[in-house]
């Protein structure tokens, strides 16, 4: 049996959303909403809530918690992503910078 190697087999520009073929603004949406929604369920399993405590507390029907819970971000906006973490007690903050003049970045191996 031969063994596997910890070669690299895919070259990466260093954002997997563009590789993925996700324009730049649909992978910075994306980037934002795995950002809350990691925050989000971090919340949830801190405070130890159950899907049923989940419906009452975010005003919503039980599939789209259990979407949320199961890390479904396609299904959800971000506006709807800012509203649950307000009603489990978050507070958002919003950090906008200047890009770098050069965007061109160097190649990253990902195994």
């Amino acid at each position: 049996m031969p063994k596997k190697s910890n070669q690299a087999n895919h070259i990466t520009d260093g954002d997997i959303f563009d590789d993925l073929g996700f324009s730049h603004e649909e992978s910075v949406a994306l980037k934002i909403k795995a950002r809350i929604l990691s925050t989000v369920l971090e919340r949830i399993r801190q405070q130890r809530y159950t899907q049923a405590q989940l419906t009452a507390i975010l005003h919503d029907y039980q599939p789209n918690v259990s979407n949320l819970l199961r890390g479904k971000i396609s299904t959800m906006s971000i506006e709807k992503l800012l509203a649950y973490a307000h009603r489990l007690n978050l507070d958002a903050e919003i950090t906008m910078k200047v890009k770098p003049r050069s965007t061109r970045q160097k190649k990253i191996s990902v195994a």
